[in-house]
Order: C-alpha cells, then structure tokens, then sequence
C-alpha cells in the first residue's frame, strides 16, 4: 500500500472521529441551551474547561503511552513496548482515582475562578458534580482510543466514538427534553457516552489480545517519566483552546457582560469542530509519523507530514467557508436571544481568519510529538494562551474593549503559528548541519 493511501486509510476515520467529538461537544449546549436559554448555555461554557481536563488527561496518557508503543514496536522492541502500553492503563486509572477526589473538593472554588457567579455558579456545579464523578469513564473514553489508533484500528476507534456519540445524543434527548433533568441530565448523558466509548475501545484491545496490564521489567518511574514527556504535549493540544476560552470569558465578562460569554459559548462550540478535525489529521497521522520515525524512515515520515499540511489547510478553508455562510443559524441553534445572534454574525468572520493559523499549529505539534521532540511541542502549545493572555491586557484597553478581545485571540493563533513555522525551519536547519560537523570533526 502507497503512503497516500496508507496516510488516508488512518487519517479519515481518525477526522471523521474528531468530527463526531466536536458535534459531541454542542450536543449538550444544543439541549441545554433550548431548555435554559443563554443562562444555562453559559453556565456550560464557563464550566466546560474543568471537562477538558479530564479529556485532556485521558488523551494525554494515551497519547504518550501510544506513540512509545508505536516507536519501540517499529524498532523492534515488542516486549518494552508492551510495557509502555500497561503502564499507561494503569496511570489513566491513578489519575482518574486523584482527580475525581481533588476536583469534587475543590469544584465550587474552581467554577468562582473561572468566572461564575449567581445563576451561573448553581447550574455550573449542577453540571460539573456529575462531570468530576464521571471521570474514569471520561479519562479512559479517551485515553484508549489513541492505543486503537497505533494498533491498527483506526476505523475501530471511529466506530467507538461514533457509539458514544449516539449514546450521548439519545440521552441527552432523554433526560434533557423528556425527563426535564436539565444540567444533570446533560452531565449524565456526556459520561455515560464516554463510558461506551471506553467499553468499545476494552473490548477491541481484548480480542487483539492487545489489552496489556502486566509489566515484566521494573522501571516503572522511567516509564512514567517518558509517557508524561511525550503525553504533556497532546494533553496541552487539548487544553490550551479551553485556557484560552478561559482568559477570554474573564476578560468578556468584564467588557461585555453576560451578553458576550453566551456570544463566545455559540462560536466556540460551532468552531471548535473545524479544530477538532485539524487535530483529527494530526492525530490520525500520529501513528505512521512514530512508525517511520522508529524504523528510521526519514523519507517516508517527511511525506506523511507534507500530505497532514495539506490536508489540513484544506479542512481549514473549506470548514471556514461553511462556518462564515451559516453564521447566522448558529445562534438559532443553541436557542440563543436575537441580541446573540445578532452578535454571533458580527464576530464570527473575525475568527474564522485564525483557521489556516491553527492547521499549521495542529498538524506541527502532532509532529513534533510523534518524533519525541516534545520540548518544541510544549514551546507552541503554551503560546496560544501566553500571546492571548498579553494581547487582551494591551489592546482592549487602547482600541475598543470587547471587539479587540476577539481580534487578540485571533492575532494570538497567527503568532503562534508562525512559531511553528519558526521552529520548524529551526530543526530542518540543526538536521542538515549535523552531517557538515561530522566532517569537521572527523
């Protein structure tokens, strides 16, 4: 099989997955907001980073413990990859055990830290109690499915997200419509769609007997370290848009109120399905990036990264096109107010210029954590939110309040692409060199 085809047998069910994730992630603005309204919807959003930490745990792990599996099975070392593998099933349920406890503790704290208060604060921990307690299921929905994915079954993990996804919908029209439960109901249905997710992906590792929970070496610590590395990148890939949708809430609801929270709720749930799907080409390239890298096929692995770029680009023009010329059913869609949706149209074409941006970013970073350059992964991770953090303390202030805080969450996505760009260049240009040292040295 080509590299083209290979690339695309992996790829597209991995963006189709995606695809389904960020639909998973409007199903409950979608039934919320139509039973609550603008209060509810966001209560949601300001609610949902505390969500995204616990995807972003499970995705982290998985991740780490995937791509060592995949680059020590390539280069022949089966049994340690194996290990990686074990030791990664047994991290997701450490930090699913740790983090359920912290969270349910602290949920009230950190919902006021993020912005809520008054009616916000009550619906926010109504959601967000069975959120924390949904936890393992959430962090092992999601950390399996990168193993799946390196295993060879990339259409498997679609079809366990599309189960979950199903799941989450009928619920959700269950017990948000039917049953009237409102927050709760939209929680529950969340969890339990991870929960089918995670008993998909289980049971697939299972009959490829490749369900590992013993270890035969004892480096259990050295294990650890390196899933971290490598899983702090993808687990800041998943995070860093909800740090941002954080820094913008705090800052909106200083300039713009209520009104504007419920504007950002309505476009970042609708633009972060073109994210998700850029992530999906990264993610789903993953695999074959670590596999040549392992095998020391640099030839190949430089072709599977140029077919991601542009595949990505083109998802990041053609999502871009459909967002800006359905602008104005979003609001309708969530059942938001007219002033909303009057504002959703306004402000929507300011963020779909960011799009190209994060196809280059995505696709970079996804690189640079499959070939275990992670150092370079965390530098572009940290910067969207870094660029964003600074732009919105400068420029609402000196140019126009609300309208600048959306444009300094676009300029921050074009500056952190360019330093992708930038370190890119920067490692073609060390790798070209190394062979001249050599020479001069010998």
């Amino acid at each position: 099989m080509s590299n083209r085809r290979t690339f695309f047998y992996y790829v597209i069910p991995s963006v189709l997955s995606f695809a389904l994730s960020g639909i998973y992630a409007i199903v409950d603005g979608f039934f919320v907001g139509n039973s609550i309204g603008d209060a509810g919807l966001s209560a949601i959003n300001i609610a949902y980073p505390i969500t995204a930490v616990l995807v972003a745990t499970g995705t982290g792990i998985g991740m780490g413990g995937a791509v060592k599996y995949s680059i020590l099975n390539a280069g022949g070392h089966e049994e340690r990859a194996r290990d990686y593998a074990a030791e990664a099933i047994w991290m997701m349920l450490l930090f699913s055990v740790l983090l359920t406890g912290s969270f349910y503790v602290l949920s009230e704290r950190l919902l006021s830290a993020l912005g809520a208060y008054g009616e916000l604060l009550v619906l926010g921990k109504e959601y967000t109690t069975v959120i924390i307690l949904g936890t393992v299921l959430q962090v092992f929905g999601t950390g399996m499915v990168p193993f799946m994915r390196n295993y060879g079954g990339a259409m498997w993990a679609m079809i366990a997200m599309m189960c979950g996804f199903a799941t989450n919908v009928i619920l959700d029209y269950i017990l948000v419509w039917v049953l009237n439960r409102g927050m709760t109901g939209a929680a529950l249905a969340t969890v339990m769609g991870q929960g089918v997710t995670m008993a998909v992906a289980l049971v697939y590792c299972a009959a490829k007997k490749k369900l590992f929970l013993k270890m035969t070496s004892g480096d259990m610590g050295v294990r650890a370290l390196q899933i971290v590395k490598i899983g702090l990148a993808p687990f800041g890939l998943t995070l860093a848009p909800e740090i941002s949708l954080v820094i913008i809430n705090r800052f909106s609801a200083s300039y713009g109120g209520q009104r504007a929270i419920a504007t950002y709720a309505c476009i970042s749930y609708v633009i972060c399905i073109i994210y998700l799907l850029l992530q999906g080409v990264g993610d789903g390239s993953q695999p074959l990036m670590s596999r040549f890298y392992g095998a020391g096929q640099g030839k190949n692995l430089k072709e599977i990264k140029k077919l991601a770029y542009k595949s990505s680009m083109a998802i990041a023009v053609i999502g871009g096109i459909l967002m800006y010329l359905l602008r104005g059913q979003i609001g309708v869609l969530f059942g938001s107010s007219p002033e909303v949706n009057g504002e959703i149209i306004m402000v929507m074409p300011i963020f779909l210029l960011s799009l190209p941006a994060d196809a280059i970013t995505r696709v970079t970073s996804a690189a640079f954590y499959a070939t275990e350059k992670s150092v370079w992964s965390y530098v572009l991770i940290l910067s969207e939110p870094v660029f964003t953090l600074v732009l919105v303390l400068i420029l609402p202030p000196l140019f126009g309040g609300q309208i600048m805080i959306w444009w300094s969450s676009v300029a921050a996505k074009i500056v952190t692409a360019v330093v992708g760009i930038a370190l890119s260049v920067f490692i073609r240009t060390q790798k070209e060199q190394e062979p001249k040292l050599l020479k001069e040295v010998y």
